[in-house]
Formats: C-alpha cells, sequence, structure tokens
C-alpha cells in the first residue's frame, strides 16, 4: 500500500510519542489489513450462495488472524450491498517502518468476538462486474506492543471493479482511494490518504 503520511514525523517511542504520531502508528500497524479486509469482502461475495456469506479468513503475516463476516444482497440486479464485519484474533503483520531513519512500528490487534460489536464494512457494488465501488470502514481495535489501547478507523473508499475472467467480481488494482482518519492516544488523529 502507497500510504501518505501526512501527520508530522516526531521522535520516540512509546508511550512518549505524541497522541497525533500514536494514532499514525496505530494505523500503520493496521494498513495491510485494510486491503486483506477488502479481499476478502469479495471473496465471499463471490462465494455467497444466501444473504450470509460464508466467512473468510486470512493470517495475519506475522500472527493471528482475519476474518470477514456478514451478509450480502441477494437477487440478479447489478448493484448490490454488503455489510461486513472484521474480526482479529492476536493479529499482527510484523515490522512496519514507517519511513526511513524511524522506529519500526510492531502492533498486534484485537476486536470483540460478539460480531455485532466488531468493526463495521459496508461496501456497495454498482454495475456488477465492470463497475465501481463505495464504502466505509468503521470500528475500533484494541492493540497490544508497542503502544497499549484502542485505535478507531473511520474510512471512506472508493474504486472500480472489474470480471475476474472467471465470471466472479473482484476490485481493480490501483484504483481503489481510502481516506479517513484513525483516531488513539486521547485526541491524536492521523489523516489517512491511501491507494491501493
Amino acid at each position: 500500500m502507497a500510504v501518505s503520511l501526512l501527520a508530522a514525523v516526531l521522535p520516540g517511542c512509546g508511550d512518549e510519542v505524541s497522541s497525533d504520531e500514536q494514532a499514525r502508528r496505530a494505523y500503520l500497524g493496521l494498513d495491510k489489513s485494510v486491503e486483506k479486509s477488502l479481499q476478502l469482502g469479495f471473496a465471499g461475495f463471490n462465494a455467497a450462495s444466501s444473504a450470509n456469506i460464508p466467512p473468510q479468513t486470512a493470517n495475519g503475516d506475522a500472527e493471528g488472524t482475519l476474518t470477514i463476516s456478514g451478509q450480502v444482497d441477494q437477487g440478479s440486479s447489478s448493484n448490490k450491498g454488503m455489510r461486513l464485519r472484521v474480526g482479529m484474533v492476536t493479529y499482527s503483520d510484523g515490522e512496519v517502518t514507517p519511513a526511513e531513519g524511524e522506529e519500526p512500528v510492531e502492533l498486534t490487534y484485537q476486536t470483540s468476538t460478539d460480531t455485532t460489536m466488531q468493526p463495521e464494512l459496508v461496501l456497495s457494488l454498482r454495475n456488477i462486474p465492470n463497475g465501481t465501488f463505495t464504502g466505509t470502514l468503521v470500528g475500533t481495535f484494541q492493540m497490544e506492543g508497542e503502544l497499549e489501547g484502542e485505535v478507531t478507523l473511520n474510512l471512506s473508499m472508493t474504486g472500480q471493479i472489474e470480471d475476474d475472467g472467471t465470471g466472479k467480481v473482484r476490485r481493480k488494482a490501483g484504483s481503489t482511494t481510502i481516506t479517513g482518519t484513525a483516531k488513539s492516544g486521547g485526541d491524536g488523529e492521523y489523516q489517512v490518504n491511501v491507494t491501493l
């Protein structure tokens, strides 16, 4: 993922970093999982034979699991919506280096085991299969490691979709823009601007 580092880079690590820098680091540890969540959401869409998608799971690059579950609209319409939940169990993608010369970030994330309390990923697909999609990812993740506490994401996304060549739908690579905020460390806030 190409991450636009809009927050100021401040020295320090652990609890000594500023609240805005803490929010930035808290997001960077989740960065890869946003793309994985989208991939799993589309996999669930393609696998659905009823309103409930079969849960889709991926491993963290270092440890733990990410699971996407939820519902998809039924019927023959070329416009459909998905209402998904993002579940994590001791999830980590390992060390992430924010920028050259900075200390790496390594965090582990967890969500509630109650799906109704998990972060919500809502996607709206238009003109399936070769159309567009919009979506939001909103919710709170628990952190352990370099930072302790919570990080709350409030993200919006837009992009293109396409036929994968087998009649299934996938996200068109390089077409998705994700913007919004990650909040952590009290009043800390990081402005997210990602293209994937």
